[in-house]
């Protein structure tokens, strides 16, 4: 299973008022440990469309759970792998620790997505290649 393991240190625009992750900053973080988790097995999120016919991978299911807060200055470390694929959509796990200390938890259910046929400005999914599959798990 390949797992993508991003080190970042928390910004000052990170934070709320109360010197803590604002929380919508977290998805921020997974999403870009997604695209990281993606170009290390060879699919840059830019070339999507031209190799498979697709313009991303939006979030349509979303489970997080906070244990630790996180403050201006502290070293995160992000692990992000997929747990499941399924014909159109998968599950993307993200595990944030701050040290020792598990900070976030997040499953993000995301669907392989192109424009729809008829309607181009809409998304429709589409099947997930086989060597995706293969390359990720």
């Amino acid at each position: 299973m390949l797992i993508h393991h991003h080190t970042r240190e928390v910004e000052w625009g990170d934070c709320d008022p109360a010197g803590i992750v604002f929380h919508p900053r977290y998805l921020a973080y997974f999403d870009h440990c997604t695209n990281l988790l993606f170009t290390q097995a060879g699919f840059e999120p830019a070339t999507l469309q031209a190799r498979f016919g697709v313009i991303g991978y939006p979030v349509v299911g979303l489970r997080t759970r906070f244990h630790a807060p996180c403050c201006y200055g502290d070293k995160v470390c992000i692990e992000t792998r997929i747990l499941e694929f399924r014909n159109s959509s998968f599950e993307v796990q993200h595990v944030l620790k701050r040290g020792d200390t598990l900070a976030v938890e997040a499953e993000v259910t995301r669907v392989w997505a192109g424009r729809h046929a008829e309607e181009p400005r809409r998304m429709q999914g589409r099947t997930i290649p086989e060597e995706v599959k293969v390359a990720m798990g």
